[in-house]
């Protein structure tokens, strides 16, 4: 794997330790024993995982190892300086599993349902209206240099001479040489938490990323596990699990006494839980330190084993005074699961190699399949019941441009440890290749590219804008875009002019923006646009710019509107969690098709439009992270929310008609770790008063009026009706629910590895005063419309193939006029 696969990445901790001791626990079977307890003669603890393994690393050294295990006997081994790996094989004790099996009922279920009840006293977020505390955060990329065959791979003996040739694993030789000096990517954090009001608030005091001066916001931003394991729903790695402590845990896991140990000098009772549903391979597992006397967590280990394996861990602090478990320290860590294809995890920015080559052969292991992302955090200077006042607290996370420039001393101050030699040289070497790399200007450049923007000086260039093709324009070739930071980052000048071989028209937009106001992105802006439009098509004006090479749907579209239209709008984020914009605009509508619109026996070949719009993207479930750049989406939540109205605004400006129009949307999305996902989109629209057919509501047909099956190819569009002809429903109201199923890509062939995609769509909607649209003829949704079908997307080089079947009471006649055949072309960015 490539190096700079690594610089954009994540993550965590780690000192190097004197000593490792590595090995597993078993029982005479042979069969591993997840969870035993693990104690060194030097007072260091911990537990074998789910494998049965463990690792323990010791700045002193270490005599013995003792292995503790519920229904097993003790066992104390020596350990001895020649020798790092131990197999471990324990003795049932008899007596002690007859005194476990007392009870008709799983004593671990009491415990369980015990430690539920008294959340309301262990939980601090439950026990104290405030409190606040510091942290410290260490994040890395790394592997174990040991763990890696850099040595000679096979020798060669030539036949004339004596000499040998010597064939060396160059790639693993010098990927150990490299993580024997440095880590991959290392980042550090100080954090400030206040909680109030059921509020919990970070505030970056300090952050330093290793090859960066500016950090990446969105690496800041990923969530890898849960603050509170009393959460309802604990997090790991962006995935949330119903907790095995939660109300109706009980349904979903199945729990067993482990051991009992001392943590921090009190008695714990120590409880595996797993997920029941054994076909659940991802499923929640791990285990439970519960306080015999209060019924707090003391320590908590969580685990996901499939594609990659996951875990977190939790350790706690006992306050005597207030007699809780407050959270200390937190670990989390990334190693390579089982895989046959390669996965990217965190926007793309750590990859996995798959385990088989393109002939199906169990690929040999290469060093970076020891590569690992590890997380530790640690908590200090905790103040309880003390004021906290929470300014902004929609926002998660908040940083300033102070916590990006600390000096080296502001570090000194807050490490928990002075960093090791491989952390020290991190940051060193990493800084060297990111300037000799230009890493950090490349990284602009990417974000650009992929938003669909080629930046040249002061200039962004839009590459939508170069060229598209539609049945009305024929070739559109144009060119635009926007100023940049390097011109003003309070001011920018946008703009496109464009031409069409077919109806031999220029149109162009030209505009301006000012900012006035850094925090919540709130932007003032006028344009002028000359240009043409789909007709009865609609555009949510808060939608994310989402880019494309190439648009297909319009390519077989041939009803636009010419329209002229002086704009004035306030953009901003001012509200918490949405992103909201105010317009006003005046519109010269001109339609480019056979079409007169009739209002009180008047017909309009053209209109003048004088509107007001208010468009509002909501998204409650999100986190917000506040920079020195603006406010982002640090973390993207479902369900999302867009509302839109419209009002045309009577005698201002010559306005025609009287309107208004409602929009409507809510997109929810669910993503699993093993690579599958499932959506769904609901679409409601309302037009009432006098609006023309140019202004109604279509759906987003995208089918050909032609004979045959083969005739009707063309390229799928997004979100719409693949079997539905254009112009063939036109509605004032509507209704439109599309639900997704995604799967893992299929291997057909070594090049061939088509994702499959499940879709239906339904569509309900009515035609109010239809006597007052002279010219074309449409039919209406009153008895709705249906269509299901199956997507092969990215078959190869990113083209895919996608069959519909058009059903229900808008069927046609002829079967093969209800099927449709898209081509498909998907440029995977490793977004």
């Amino acid at each position: 794997m490539k190096l700079y696969l690594f610089l954009l990445l994540l993550l965590s901790l780690g000192t190097q330790a004197q000593m490792q001791v590595n090995g597993i626990v078993t029982n005479k079977k042979q069969q591993p024993l997840p969870f035993a307890t693990i104690s060194t003669d030097n007072n260091l603890t911990t537990i074998t995982d789910v494998d049965g393994k463990f690792s323990i690393a010791s700045n002193a050294l270490v005599n013995s190892l003792s292995v503790t295990y519920i229904g097993y006997e003790l066992k104390t081994i020596p350990v001895r300086g020649d020798k790092i790996f131990y197999t471990i094989i324990l003795k049932q004790e008899t007596a002690s599993l007859k005194a476990v099996v007392v009870s008709n009922e799983n004593p671990a279920l009491n415990i369980i349902r015990k430690t539920i009840a008294a959340k309301r006293n262990t939980n601090p977020q439950n026990r104290w209206t405030t409190f606040k505390y510091k942290n410290y955060n260490k994040l890395i990329v790394t592997a174990n240099p040991d763990s890696i065959r850099g040595y000679i791979d096979t020798t060669t003996t030539h036949r004339n001479t004596s000499r040998e040739r010597i064939e060396i694993d160059s790639a693993n030789y010098k990927f150990k040489e490299l993580i024997s000096k440095q880590h991959l990517f290392q980042t550090e954090k100080v954090s400030q938490f206040d909680f109030s009001n059921n509020k919990l608030k970070q505030t970056v005091l300090g952050i330093k990323m290793a090859g960066f001066k500016q950090p990446i916001y969105e690496i800041m931003g990923f969530n890898l596990q849960s603050l509170s394991i009393y959460d309802p729903k604990y997090e790991l790695f962006e995935t949330k699990y119903n907790s095995p402590i939660s109300v109706d845990a009980l349904h979903d896991y199945n729990y067993k006494i482990l051991d009992t140990i001392k943590i921090k000098g009190r008695p714990t009772f120590m409880v595996y839980f797993k997920n029941k549903k054994k076909s659940r391979a991802n499923g929640l597992e791990g285990a439970l330190y519960i306080d015999t006397e209060n019924y707090g967590i003391a320590q908590a280990l969580m685990r996901i084993r499939g594609v990659l394996d996951i875990s977190g861990r939790h350790e706690f602090e006992y306050l005597e005074n207030e007699k809780i478990w407050f959270p200390q320290s937190t670990t989390f860590k990334i190693v390579k699961g089982k895989n046959d294809d390669d996965i990217k995890i965190l926007g793309g920015t750590i990859q996995f190699e798959g385990d088989t080559e393109k002939d199906f052969k169990t690929r040999k292991k290469q060093a970076t399949d020891f590569t690992y992302v590890l997380s530790q955090s640690n908590t200090f200077d905790l103040e309880y019941n003390v004021p906290v006042r929470i300014q902004r607290p929609a926002i998660a996370m908040e940083l300033t441009e102070a916590a990006i420039t600390r000096e080296e001393s502001f570090w000194k101050k807050y490490r928990k440890d002075s960093l090791d030699i491989r952390s020290q040289k991190s940051y060193v070497l990493l800084d060297s290749i990111s300037i000799a790399k230009r890493i950090e200007s490349r990284l602009k450049f990417g974000r650009k590219v992929i938003d669909g923007y080629l930046p040249l000086g002061i200039f962004d260039f839009d590459l939508r804008k170069l060229i598209s093709y539609n049945n009305y324009e024929g070739f559109r070739f144009g060119i635009g875009g926007v100023t940049n930071d390097h011109l003003s980052k309070n001011f920018r000048i946008e703009g496109y002019s464009a031409y069409g071989t077919k109806d031999g028209v220029f149109k162009y937009n030209i505009g301006s923006g000012f900012r006035v106001g850094k925090l919540t992105n709130s932007w003032l802006n006028a344009s002028y646009t000359d240009d043409v439009r789909e007709i009865a098509s609609t555009v949510y004006a808060v939608d994310k710019r989402v880019f494309k090479l190439y648009d297909p749907r319009p390519i077989n579209i041939s009803t636009f509107y010419h329209y002229v239209s002086y704009k004035a709008n306030f953009q901003t984020r001012i509200i918490p969690k949405t992103e909201a914009l105010l317009e006003f605009s005046r519109s010269y509508i001109e339609p480019k098709f056979d079409y007169l619109y009739n209002l009180n026996g008047q017909l309009y070949s053209d209109y003048v439009m004088t509107t007001a719009m208010l468009s509002i993207a909501w998204n409650p479930f999100s986190e917000y992270m506040q920079t020195p750049t603006g406010r982002m989406e640090s973390e993207k939540r479902y369900p999302k929310f867009t509302l839109q109205y419209t009002q045309a605004l009577p005698n201002v400006l010559q306005n025609d008609f009287l309107f208004g129009k409602i929009d409507f949307k809510t997109e929810v999305e669910k993503k699993y770790l093993n690579g599958q996902k499932s959506s769904a989109l609901l679409q409601l629209g309302y037009a009432y008063g006098n609006v023309p057919l140019t202004h109604l509501y279509n759906t987003g047909p995208n089918n050909l009026t032609k004979e045959t099956i083969f005739e009707r190819i063309t390229f799928a569009g997004r979100n719409s009706f693949e079997t539905m002809y254009f112009n063939e429903f036109f509605s004032t109201e509507y209704a439109m629910l599309q639900l997704k199923h995604g799967f893992n890509r299929i291997t057909l062939l070594s090049v061939l590895k088509p994702s499959l995609v499940l879709v239906t769509r339904m569509a309900w909607g009515d035609l109010q005063k239809p006597e007052q649209h002279v010219g074309p003829t449409y039919k209406t949704l009153n008895n709705g419309f249906f269509e299901s079908g199956i997507e092969l997307n990215q078959i190869y080089k990113g083209f895919g193939l996608s069959g519909f079947y058009r059903y229900g009471p808008n069927g046609l006649a002829k079967i093969q006029d209800n099927i449709a055949v898209k081509l498909s072309f998907r440029l995977d960015l490793g977004l």
